[in-house]
């Protein structure tokens, strides 16, 4: 009987090299992506100025000077310039940070319990809880996203808290969607098909073998929804249904600056580059993300 010649070209790995983590993998791919570092650079910049604002800021966000230093222009002493109060921009525009991101990571954290909860249900039972959750999230997006979350705001009370509460609200079915689609198609997968058979139960199933095999879609809308509710925020903080005088909200101070943009444009410009910045910062994190954890977009 003949026998087969062994493959001289194969190579046998073995220790850290014969399995790869796929989280590792992911982070090897996103290193390599030069806009996602970037775009994580640029994230974490503003996280560690809203950590250590109150060492960063030069003076008290409501410090005002009317008499000596109304709507001074960027100097040495006022690197942003001040507003028509008197007050330092660059402290503002500091603190502004703390409340903007404050804002982005805990609606969309909000969101993303609320709407996995449901989406899982949803996807997992099917029949009619599919049908009464998803006609719920059908109605919560037959509005624009700002209208109802003005709407809600409008409803609770202005302030920081109902902004988060209704930038929360908005983006519940854009998640409970997304995890429902990913449920249906993992529930079929065999070895769910195999935990079902041996009676292990749903809460365990749903726990340990349908989400963590969901996250990976979640993390990157997560990173994204950042950026819109950063935005909402600002809008809301724009039209006086966000923070309220005197935080120091970025959105509130493009608001108090539309009257000066001739004569001091100062306390606009700054205002609305932290804005774009960031929400720059975290759609580029967020594409990265999706490159290194999503394989159809793998080469």
């Amino acid at each position: 009987m003949a026998e087969i010649a062994p493959n001289q070209d194969a190579v046998v790995l073995s220790g850290p090299e014969a399995a790869v983590s796929p989280w590792r993998e992911a982070w090897r791919t996103f290193r390599k992506n030069k806009l996602a570092m970037l775009g994580l650079f640029i994230v974490l910049f503003f996280v560690c100025i809203a950590l250590f604002a109150p060492f960063i800021a030069k003076e008290g966000i409501d410090e005002q000077k009317l008499t000596e230093a109304r709507l001074q222009s960027p100097s040495a002493e006022y690197w942003f310039g001040t507003d028509d109060f008197g007050r330092d921009i660059f402290s503002r525009v500091v603190y502004g940070a703390r409340i903007s991101l404050t804002v982005g990571f805990f609606s969309v954290i909000g969101s993303i319990i609320v709407g996995c909860f449901l989406g899982i249900i949803a996807g997992y039972y099917g029949g009619i809880i599919d049908g009464i959750i998803s006609r719920f999230f059908d109605i919560l997006l037959a509005f624009p996203s700002i209208l109802l979350a003005i709407g809600i705001v409008a409803v609770l009370g202005p302030s920081l808290r109902n902004a988060l509460i209704a930038i929360a609200v908005v983006n519940v079915p854009n998640f409970g969607r997304l995890i429902r689609s990913r449920v249906l198609s993992v529930k079929e997968e065999e070895y769910i098909l195999a935990a079902r058979s041996i009676g292990m139960k749903d809460s365990r199933i749903l726990l340990h073998h349908i989400l963590p095999n969901s996250m990976a879609p979640i993390i990157v809308q997560g990173t994204l929804a950042i950026a819109t509710a950063i935005i909402e925020a600002a809008a809301l903080g724009f039209l006086g249904l966000g923070a309220q005088p005197p935080q120091p909200e970025w959105g509130k101070m493009l608001a108090d600056s539309k009257d000066f943009l001739t004569n001091a444009p100062w306390t606009m410009i700054f205002p609305g580059l932290a804005i774009m910045l960031t929400v720059l910062g975290f759609n580029l994190l967020g594409d990265g993300l999706r490159d290194a954890l999503d394989p159809r977009m793998k080469t």
